[in-house]
Formats: C-alpha cells, sequence, structure tokens
C-alpha cells in the first residue's frame, strides 16, 4: 500500500471523526436494530386480550375460562354483559378475541350432552388471528378430552362417541387471513412517515446549504408563513400517496374500504402533523442534506418496529410495550386499519386521535419554536 493511499485513507476517518453526529448515527443504529429486531421480531402471540361474554357463570364455565387462561395464548381482559359490547371491544381494537359462553353451557357439561362455546377473532391482523385460531381450537379440544374422561369415570362406561365440548370459531373482517389486509393498510401510514419526515427535513437543509434560506429571511414573509409555505406541498403529496395506495390495493389486492375515506383523510392529516415536525426538528438539528436522511432514518427504526407494523404488539417485552405508547404510528395504524377494514367511526376512535392531537402539537409547535430561533 503506497503512501499516497495511505494519505487519502488518514484524511477520510479524520473527516469521519470530525462530524460526531454522524459518528454517533452510524455507530448506534446497527446496535439499535440489533436490540429492536431481538425482542421484537417474533411471530409468537401471547397474552392476545379476550373479551368472555358467560352467559352460564357457573362452575363449569369457570373451569374453561381458567383452562383458556393456563394456556398463555389469551388474557382474559373483558367480562361483558352482551355481544353487542363484545363486538364494540373487537371493533375498537381492546380486544383481538372473543368467548361467547351459552346460558345451558354448564346443565349440557354434566347432562350426556355436547355443550358448544363461540370463539369469534380479529382478522384484521392475520398472523395474530391464525395463531390464536389454532390456539382456540387446540385448548377447546383438551379441555373436551378432560370432560370425556370425568364423564366416563362417573358413567362406569368404556367408550363414548359424543364430544363433550365444541368450539365453533369464526373470523370477522378478513375470514380468508389475507396477508394483503393487514399490510396495504399499515405501508400508507409508513409512507406518510417516511415522506413527510424526510422530504420536510431535507427540503429546508437543502435551502439553507445552498444559501436560499437567507434570501427568504430578508423577504418581508413571516416565519410562519415560511414554515406553511415548505410543509403544504409536502402534505398535499403525502395525501395524494395515500388514495393512491388505497385504489391500488382495493384494485389490485382486492382490500376492501369499509369504513369512511374523508374520516381516514382527516385523520391522516392529524398524523401527518405530528411527522411534519418531526421534519422540521431535524432540519433544525442537521447541517447537511446527508445527516438530515440519517437523522429520518434513525427516527424511523423504532418506529417501524415498536409500532406494530410487523410484529404483534401483545408478543414483545413489556418495556418495549411501553415505549411503543409514545409512538404516533401506533394509534395511526389502529386508526386506519379499523377504518378499512372494520368501518369503525371515530367514536370507536378516540382515544388514538386524542394521543395524535396531543403529540401532533407538542411536536410541531417545539420545531415551529426552534426553527423560529434559527431564523432570527
Amino acid at each position: 500500500m503506497n503512501h499516497r493511499l495511505l494519505s487519502l485513507i488518514r484524511k477520510e476517518f479524520l473527516q469521519i471523526l470530525r462530524d460526531p453526529r454522524t459518528l454517533y448515527i452510524t455507530f448506534a443504529i446497527p446496535v439499535i436494530q440489533l436490540f429492536l429486531l431481538g425482542y421484537t421480531a417474533t411471530t409468537d402471540v401471547r397474552n392476545v386480550p379476550l373479551a368472555v361474554f358467560d352467559q352460564d357463570r357457573g362452575p363449569a364455565a369457570r373451569r374453561l375460562l381458567d383452562a383458556y387462561r393456563a394456556a398463555d395464548y389469551f388474557r382474559v381482559a373483558f367480562d361483558v354483559d352482551s355481544e353487542q359490547e363484545l363486538r364494540a371491544l373487537i371493533d375498537s381494537g381492546q380486544a383481538q378475541a372473543g368467548l361467547i359462553i351459552p346460558p345451558d353451557y354448564g346443565e349440557k357439561v354434566l347432562g350426556n350432552q355436547t355443550a358448544t362455546v363461540a370463539f369469534v377473532l380479529d382478522g384484521s391482523d392475520p398472523n395474530v388471528a391464525q395463531t390464536s385460531l389454532a390456539a382456540a381450537e387446540l385448548i377447546g379440544q383438551n379441555h373436551s378430552t378432560q370432560l370425556a374422561v370425568e364423564r366416563l369415570s362417573r358413567s362406569g362406561l368404556a367408550v363414548t362417541t359424543q364430544p363433550v365440548l365444541t368450539v365453533r370459531t369464526r373470523v370477522w373482517y378478513n375470514p380468508d387471513l389475507d396477508s394483503a389486509f393487514f399490510m396495504v393498510p399499515a405501508l400508507i401510514g409508513m409512507i406518510l412517515q417516511f415522506i413527510t419526515t424526510m422530504l420536510t427535513a431535507t427540503a429546508i437543509v437543502r435551502e439553507r446549504e445552498r444559501g436560499t434560506i437567507e434570501q427568504l429571511i430578508v423577504t418581508p414573509i413571516r416565519s410562519w408563513e415560511l414554515i406553511l409555505g415548505k410543509i403544504i406541498p409536502y402534505v398535499l403529496i403525502a395525501l395524494f400517496d395515500t388514495i393512491e395506495v388505497l385504489v391500488v390495493g382495493t384494485l389490485w389486492f382486492g382490500v376492501p374500504i369499509r369504513g369512511s375515506i374523508g374520516l381516514l383523510l382527516a385523520l391522516s392529516g392529524l398524523f401527518l402533523m405530528g411527522s411534519l415536525g418531526v421534519g422540521i426538528l431535524i432540519s433544525t438539528i442537521a447541517k447537511t442534506q446527508q445527516e438530515a436522511m440519517m437523522l429520518t432514518y434513525f427516527t424511523m427504526l423504532p418506529t417501524i418496529f415498536l409500532s406494530g407494523f410487523f410484529f404483534p404488539l401483545a408478543a414483545m417485552p413489556p418495556a418495549l410495550q411501553a415505549i411503543s405508547r409514545v409512538i404516533p404510528l401506533r394509534y395511526y395504524l389502529k386508526i386506519i386499519r379499523s377504518i378499512v377494514l372494520k368501518g369503525v367511526g371515530a367514536e370507536s376512535l378516540k382515544e388514538e386521535i386524542l394521543v395524535l392531537a396531543i403529540f401532533g402539537l407538542v411536536v410541531m409547535g417545539a420545531a415551529a419554536l426552534r426553527f423560529r430561533k434559527r431564523l432570527d
């Protein structure tokens, strides 16, 4: 290796070391990817929130519930008093499964009859629904076998051909468990956040790199007008992309749109407020377009992995589930999947709408204040 090449390599390393922020991002991203993928990249389904409509309230029904609790696949989160209440919980996403026990369940189990229970699953997430479906049937079969053995010991018979318990499963919203129904709406959220954050951050930094930001400052334009003028085009582009993905998803992948498109676009605008705020914040930190893009990727990593975009939140450790509560994409994915696949209205999404509004106002306010100071 000649002296000229060694000098060039040394110069390049010195240039890298002189930019500590880029250096930090370069070395931090692999570690963050390792931890995020190590803990979130799992298809194991545990603690699926289960709503129970127990019309029997007897010992036999409690034993059945204990069987579902013991399997660790389901977490009995709600005890409802009607099928309408159970449906509302599944529509809002608070419960992902529902168990309906008929009023004569205990009587049939103790008698020489077959008891039937209904198990309802939210098919908007095929990964969770498929595992939950198999688990619900398997738990029911095992419990039925146990009850059959007890029935035989009581009657003294050697064989029986009649099952004690039958679990009838039904998948709502996505009966065929088509993965496109789950991924296509989620792609809208990811595209909206990535495009608005990256383009806003790089556009403002590009003005600064070219020296044109100073020309804008000396004009009579106010700072808030400058901010709006920079972000409104990207809002329109993002909303166009939303409609584009919905049209392609519907016509090509067959994804149904069961809810209000107007409500979806309105809540998409609310989500964009936070994404644009993040982009403006990045623009006040980054000095170059390359640095702005790296910071955008840095913020996108936890957003994608901790929002439920790929992997179910119920399978993540409690600490990561807690962190995911400050990820806006988590709430937007729930909104868009609920509107597109379930056809729900704003009444079922009050918590998600409130969180997005608070996050958007806080981030956009902080970004505007910091950006104004940079202009001053």
